[in-house]
């Protein structure tokens, strides 16, 4: 299906209005004309792009006031903004290669943090014995906050059952759910529980809930800073500053967003909460039906979700997304959609 304009809470196909539950824009901002006139205000300051490298001897302040926002509202020691999410991960993973001697994953791990050559967390045994011997060694665990096909942030138990002998990098993927979860949509890294041995990196995109093309990557100053001296963040362009001015101004906007998508999570929650077939969690805007034929279903109700093959998993993902721009009467028909069917 092409679309010739932006959803937002609606999209055209084929000159037909269908409702619009699909995409990643769960604060639904990047429609919102209030957005879009502080991205405008801040295009005639910093114009639309900047090609220039983070290194270099001039400097804008955007970053600098941009990166400590981030670092506050992350509570973290710092951190710094790339040009997108993808390429956060790839920054951190290239940076962590010089430093650790293995990589081990936990399931549907998204590619942007999947190195090659990684070993799984788990096996059928358990917890994989490799994590769990006496070898003094420094190793990093990568994980999305929230798996594919799933609605609930990973439990992160099994960080206390690995030897105390390893100095562990946990590298977390926040971007389905900074904006989203945590106190303020600060994410779920800021609660992590863990020993003195692991230390946490968050990357995230700020392309879903906050509508900005972006990237970051935030921890400790020590690997930020290894992350700024690696040749491939020196060699290349740094986030566009106008979007993450419009990060900034837009903290107020974020936050009554992300009210009124909370409100829409829950009432579709208590709706539907008991179908079988459903996964779906009170405060997470994504959901799923078991059923492969369920897109098709709801596209004849004039209804389309996100229905493709994703990377990590073996069958098509049909992802149901609220945003925060719904109304009750849309919900209100996606919920008789699902429940006659």
């Amino acid at each position: 299906m092409q679309l010739d304009k932006l959803p937002n809470t609606t999209a055209l196909i084929n000159k037909v209005e269908h409702l619009y539950f699909s995409g990643t824009s769960y604060l639904g901002v990047s429609t919102l004309p209030q957005f879009q006139e502080i991205v405008f205000k801040n295009i005639k300051v910093w114009g639309t792009s900047y090609g220039s490298s983070r290194n270099a001897n001039l400097k804008l302040n955007v970053y600098k006031r941009g990166e400590e926002f981030l670092s506050d509202f992350l509570n973290t020691q710092d951190c710094t903004t790339v040009s997108s999410g993808t390429l956060a991960g790839q920054f951190a993973i290239d940076t962590l290669k010089k430093i650790v001697t293995s990589f081990f994953y936990m399931p549907k791990t998204h590619p942007a943090i999947l190195p090659e050559n990684a070993l799984p967390v788990f096996d059928e045994n358990g917890l994989n014995s490799l994590l769990i011997d006496e070898n003094k060694e420094t190793i990093c665990v990568v994980v999305d906050a929230v798996a594919a096909l799933e609605t609930n942030p990973f439990n992160f138990d099994f960080l206390h059952k690995i030897s105390s002998q390893k100095k562990v990098f946990l590298l977390v993927d926040e971007s389905h759910s900074f904006g989203v979860l945590g106190k303020n949509g600060n994410g779920i890294s800021p609660t992590i529980n863990s020993n003195k041995n692991i230390e946490t990196i968050t990357v995230s995109s700020l392309t879903k809930a906050f509508g900005i093309n972006g990237g970051i990557i935030a921890g400790k100053k020590s690997f930020i800073k290894l992350v700024r001296e690696n040749s491939l963040f020196v060699g290349s362009s740094g986030m566009n500053p106008a979007f993450l001015e419009s990060f900034l101004d837009g903290q107020d906007l974020y936050k009554n967003q992300l009210i009124k998508l909370q409100e829409n999570c829950n009432y579709v929650y208590k709706n539907l909460k008991h179908l079988e077939k459903i996964t779906i969690s009170k405060n997470y805007p994504v959901f799923f039906i078991n059923d492969e034929k369920i897109a098709d279903y709801l596209l004849t109700k004039k209804i389309v979700i996100t229905s493709f093959y994703y990377p990590t998993s073996l069958k098509k993902i049909n992802r149901i997304v609220l945003n925060a721009n719904h109304t009750e009467e849309q919900l209100d028909k996606l919920i008789a959609s699902l429940l006659s069917y």
